[in-house]
Formats: structure tokens, C-alpha cells, sequence
């Protein structure tokens, strides 16, 4: 029975069945759906509604991270992945919250790494997206920015402004972080402790080159990612058959490709 059961996880999540890709492309949106729920409720009171919600991503959470550690073949190796050392704390923290009362502020910093899954989600969309594949730099590019961005924020709204003002204060936490990151500097919110502007000074140097890095994805002609057998050149046109460091074949996947 419980053979028969996992036989039919690992096919789920790893076979090329429709039914295996829907259910993929299922948790695929239950993912987007999380991390964008969790950005959403950084602002909110801990309310008994917000503790019984994120009690039940907690279950989900949990139930796909244990489903994905019984069918893995190396669970060493998964476990030191950076998205599942993550999923671990955050699945910590919404479930152990409605039992005891940790640091607030904290906790939403912790549950932020749920931002982090979403790295984990581009082996999926490099499957199951041609236009993903296609534009792979400047999406990866876009999701640097997107996770720096809103983890930071949470950061900021954490630390250095008054959580009781609640969806005002973490929209003047994102504003905050947007405008030090571009280096646009208004004035009209300013950090006034030491520790306040060595943080700024952080987001400053870590949003220029990640703006860059996107730009360069953005302007200079795309890539694909396929690792050469012979030579190890990550990188190669979309329509490539030869790889131009080595000139050896390269078997680059595209829609029809046997």
C-alpha cells in the first residue's frame, strides 16, 4: 500500500504524464499563490483569521516538503539546498506560532524566506515554459530584484518602523527600500540610527548590481542554459547547435526535441 502510494508521488512529480503535469503545474500555482499571500500579510495584526490561514499553508507546506523528501533519492543533497533549509523555517514558524507567541517582528522576517522557494520553481518553469527557456536570464534577472526587493522591505518594516501602523507603514517600508535601492533618495524618509543607515548603505550596493545584472539580461541578446558535455560553457543560443566555445554537438531541449 504505502509502495503503491509512493510509486504514485514520484510520478506525479516527476513523470511526463498530463496528469503529472497538471499536478505540477498545480503546485506551481500554489507556490506564486503562497509567496504572494505571505508578502501580503507581512502588514497585517495577528489576528485569529491570519493565525488559522498560515497554520493551513503551514499543512500544505509541509505536505509537499515531506511527499518531495520520501520520493528523493538523495536526501542528504536536498536537504542542503538552500530553498528547502528555508521551506524548513518557515513551515517552523507557522505552525509552532499558534502555540506560542514569538517575536513578531522576527517571524516575519522568517517567514519571508518563503521568497526563496521561488528559485526552486525555475526548474520547473524551465520545463514547462518555451518562453521561460527563451527569456530565462532576464526572468531569473527580474526574480533577483522581486526577492532582494520584498525580503528586504520585510526587514525594514521589522526593524526600523512602527509595525502598529500596519499596511501605511509597510508601503513607507517598500517606498523606503525602492528609492535607496535606486539611489533616488527623496529625504522624505530617512534612516536616523547608525544601524539604519549601515543597512541603507547595504541596499544601496546590492540593488545597483542587481539592476545592472538585469539590464545586461534586458539588453544583451538571450541565452539559454545548457550545460556543454565537453567544455562546461553554461550558456548557448537558443537555436544553437554547435557550442562556440569547443565547437562540439550540443543537444539544447526545445518543443518536439526526441
Amino acid at each position: 500500500m504505502a509502495e503503491t502510494f509512493k510509486q504514485t508521488l514520484t510520478e506525479l512529480y516527476t513523470g511526463t504524464s498530463i496528469t503529472a503535469r497538471r499536478f505540477r503545474y498545480g503546485l506551481i500555482g500554489f507556490d506564486f499563490i503562497s509567496i504572494f499571500a505571505f508578502i501580503a500579510m507581512a502588514p497585517l495584526p495577528q489576528t485569529f483569521e491570519i493565525e488559522v490561514i498560515t497554520f493551513v499553508f503551514g499543512l500544505l507546506i509541509l505536505a509537499d516538503f515531506s511527499a518531495r523528501m520520501w520520493i528523493s533519492n538523495d536526501r542528504v543533497a536536498l536537504m542542503r539546498r538552500v530553498y528547502v533549509i528555508a521551506d524548513i523555517v518557515v513551515i517552523a514558524t507557522l505552525l509552532i506560532s499558534p502555540i506560542i507567541e514569538p517575536d513578531t517582528a522576527f517571524v516575519r522576517i522568517l517567514r519571508g524566506l518563503r521568497l526563496v522557494h521561488s528559485y526552486h520553481l525555475l526548474n520547473d518553469l524551465r520545463l514547462a515554459s518555451g518562453f521561460f527557456r527563451k527569456h530565462e536570464r532576464t526572468v531569473i534577472s527580474l526574480l533577483n530584484l522581486f526577492v532582494f526587493v520584498f525580503f528586504t522591505t520585510s526587514v525594514v518594516f521589522a526593524y526600523f518602523f512602527d509595525q502598529a501602523t500596519g499596511v501605511a507603514g509597510y508601503v513607507d517600508a517598500l517606498y523606503f527600500t525602492i528609492t535607496t535601492l535606486t539611489t533616488t533618495g527623496y529625504g522624505d524618509i530617512t534612516p536616523l540610527t547608525i544601524p539604519g543607515k549601515l543597512f541603507s548603505v547595504l541596499i544601496m550596493i546590492v540593488g545597483v548590481a542587481l539592476f545592472v545584472q538585469l539590464a545586461r539580461a534586458i539588453f544583451i541578446p538571450s541565452k539559454v542554459h545548457y550545460e556543454c558535455k565537453h567544455c562546461g560553457l553554461s550558456e548557448h543560443d537558443a537555436d544553437a547547435v554547435h557550442c562556440k566555445h569547443c565547437g562540439n554537438l550540443v543537444k539544447i531541449k526545445t518543443p518536439g526535441f526526441q
